[in-house]
């Protein structure tokens, strides 16, 4: 024991009053010092290393880095800091690969040894013309016996995921039907009448519809089919398994409703988890009674990495702790989120790649000033990265930001409200982040006070409607939320209900200010809130560039419950701050006396001010009450004008200093500030 302190002061102060040192590799030993030359195995050892360094004296002033050497760092718990693994702001503890080498946090196993079907039960279910290009191994054989169970999600509603498999760093497909694209419910049975009221057309709330297609017949001998669709509206997806097929009378029944809102006709679904449907490379499923796993893999699996996943608790996790860097790796494979940050402040997530996770990346809840650095996220079950934190009682902010992240092909299981970037409470940032290609939205905000700027985003809300990339609504209280100099292209198609900055059901209090806007649909939408801000942005084949409505003094019955059920909520949750509220935005007072009247809430105090338009329809209203339009403050916006751009041609809309154009008060938009940028942890820019 003499000589291990021995050993470990020696490896402590080895880098003198820069800071300590600790090495770790997945060949070292944890009873080694922990030194370049002998470095610990993991990353447990050199966290209690840490731990008795600081019983015994402290941090050095310089703070302690932990360098992990090249690898995979198979996990089998996370990794898990308390309070006592803080750093300080002036001594921080960093765990980063050492430079040069790939470092890989996983949460999975290893899967070798396929072979091709042997059981004459599994071949008779595999079509015939597929039954030799699919490979089987038994996972128990293998020692992993955790599947995990399929589980109903989606809608923003995260699950752990189940077991899933990964070929050369790819995530497959579970064996699925159609391959591509969906099928369509084809009615509701006799009986089944609509049980809800809301604001769509009639639907079912029960778990049964008739289908169209003979293919179910195959599937006599599945056990555990499940369904994936956009069961009543193109805004909520749910996950439901199948309790029966009858093909007698083409009719499904699911184990509960499919969701909140039920079935509706017409609506698109496809079927999932079927021996019988894996007909394609890169489709895999898993007998959870045998532990039989079967696959097409779309390369020879000789020389590749086939992994599956297994653990479900996050890989790394930071409870209470304060000033640590987690820096350089990759995290994958594991069924959960990817980092957790709970309480604490200025920890930094930085340079990573996090993928192939089952639910999000990195998840921040509460604490302060946080942050998510330069990381590359894809291929995530759900979203990207979640930023919770700040008081709304108080307003105090927290500070947390996801700055320069390039987050890309997320929402793999979960396709709607599981965005980039959720953020919540007060005061944070989401900035110069590159995001595109998922099927719903980029940002979600929900809150006060938090700042969206410098982004680029394309590609996004590639399979759903009624959506925003930046989305935020229902809640009178939420404002001093800004959007500015943002640069969104090729988001939405025509005929295809696409909004970009969606000011949905009454949001209020938003500046959008200083954005571009280039082969969009719907460009921003008020959707009849109040004292928002549309000013000095530029619109360009965005059709319409600004559209409006006033639905919050409509008479329909949905919105008058969503004004004075929902939302008169929103205003009772900040009752005991409501002197502090209207200190911070004096308009929130105009809004009681509506109230007290029960005639809805007008759209006053908007301003659509100093915009530039070309290419499209500029200004769209959607009005119940027409003399509405009078509230609206529109003015000084440029329509349809000759505006000298640098290079269109390459989506540089920035307009040289000089022109005309800011004689009319619009303002230089910083074009070039917009997207990622180059720093310690990013060396280099996608192309």
């Amino acid at each position: 024991m003499r000589l291990m302190r021995c050993l470990l002061i020696l490896g402590l102060f080895a880098a003198g009053a820069a800071g300590a040192e600790f090495y770790v590799a997945p060949n070292g030993s944890d009873s080694a010092p922990g030194t370049q030359s002998r470095p610990f195995a993991t990353l447990e050892r050199a966290r209690d290393a840490i731990r008795a360094m600081k019983r015994q004296g402290g941090l050095p002033a310089g703070g302690v880095t932990v360098w992990l050497g090249a690898g995979r760092y198979q996990l089998s718990a996370s990794f898990a800091l308390s309070a006592e693994d803080s750093g300080t702001e002036r001594a921080r503890i960093v765990y980063r690969a050492r430079p040069g080498e790939e470092v890989r946090l996983t949460g999975g196993r290893p899967v070798t040894g396929f072979q091709h079907v042997q059981d004459p039960a599994a071949r008779e279910r595999i079509h015939p013309l597929y039954r030799n290009r699919v490979l089987a191994v038994d996972l128990r054989a293998q020692g992993i016996t955790d599947f995990g169970r399929l589980l109903p999600r989606g809608f923003g509603q995260s699950a752990p995921a189940a077991l899933e498999l990964f070929f050369n760093d790819q995530p497959m497909t579970l064996a699925r039907w159609p391959n591509q694209g969906f099928v369509h419910v084809g009615g509701l049975p006799a009986g089944e009448a609509a049980k809800i009221t809301d604001i769509h057309a009639a639907g079912s709330k029960g778990g049964r519809f008739v289908y169209r297609e003979d293919r179910p017949e195959r599937w006599s001998k599945a056990l555990d089919i499940w369904l994936h669709g956009y069961w009543r509206y193109d805004w909520a997806d749910n996950y439901v398994a199948v309790r029966s097929i009858d093909p007698a009378v083409h009719q499904i029944a699911t184990d509960g409703s499919p969701g909140p809102y039920g079935i509706a006709p017409g609506q698109r679904y496809y079927y999932l988890n079927l021996l019988e449907e894996l007909d394609e490379p890169g489709e895999w499923y898993l007998d959870r009674r045998t532990g039989m796993l079967y696959f097409w893999p779309p390369a020879t699996p000789e020389g590749k990495s086939t992994w599956v996943s297994l653990l479900e608790k996050p890989l790394v996790s930071l409870d209470d702790v304060s000033d640590v860097t987690v820096a350089g790796l990759i995290v994958e494979q594991g069924r959960g989120n990817g980092v957790e940050i709970r309480g604490g402040a200025r920890d930094l997530v930085a340079g990573c790649t996090l993928r192939n996770l089952g639910n999000y990346a990195v998840v921040i809840q509460g604490g302060s000033r946080h942050g998510v650095l330069s990381n590359d996220i894809y291929a995530t079950g759900d979203g990207g990265i979640q930023l919770h934190g700040g008081d709304r009682r108080t307003l105090t902010p927290a500070g947390h930001y996801a700055r320069n992240n390039h987050i890309h092909d997320f929402d793999r299981w979960s396709r709607t409200y599981c965005p980039a970037v959720l953020v919540t409470g007060v005061g944070n940032e989401v900035s110069h982040n590159l995001i595109h290609d998922s099927p719903h939205n980029a940002i979600q905000i929900s809150g006060n006070d938090h700042v969206i700027e410098f982004n680029e985003i394309h590609h996004v809300a590639e399979e759903t409607g009624d959506v925003g990339a930046v989305y935020l609504g229902r809640n009178w209280t939420e404002r001093g939320n800004v959007v500015r100099h943002n640069f969104f292209h090729h988001i939405g198609a025509p005929g295809r209900d696409v909004r970009v900055v969606y000011l949905d059901d009454c949001a209020s209090g938003t500046t959008v200010f200083g954005n571009l806007f280039y082969e969009t649909t719907r460009g921003v939408i008020i959707g009849g809130g109040r004292d928002n801000r549309v000013e000095n942005n530029v619109f360009v084949n965005s059709e319409p560039g600004v559209r409006i409505d006033d639905r919050c003094v409509s008479t329909r019955e949905v919105w008058r419950n969503m004004v004075y059920k929902e939302m008169q909520a929103g205003l009772d949750a900040v009752r005991e701050s409501e002197a502090l509220y209207r200190r911070r935005y004096p308009a929130l007072g105009g809004i009681e006396p509506y109230y007290a009247a029960k005639g809805g809430v007008p759209p006053e105090g908007n301003s659509i001010a100093h915009n530039i338009s070309l290419g499209a329809t500029w200004l769209s209203f959607a009005l119940e009450q027409p003399a509405d339009r009078k509230l609206f403050d529109v003015r000084e916006n440029l329509v349809d004008q000759v505006i000298p751009f640098a290079d269109p041609t390459r989506m540089n809309f920035s307009i040289p200093a000089g022109s005309p154009v800011y004689q009319t008060g619009f303002q230089p938009i910083p074009v070039d500030r917009i997207g990622l940028f180059v720093d310690e942890y990013r060396k280099g820019l996608p192309r």
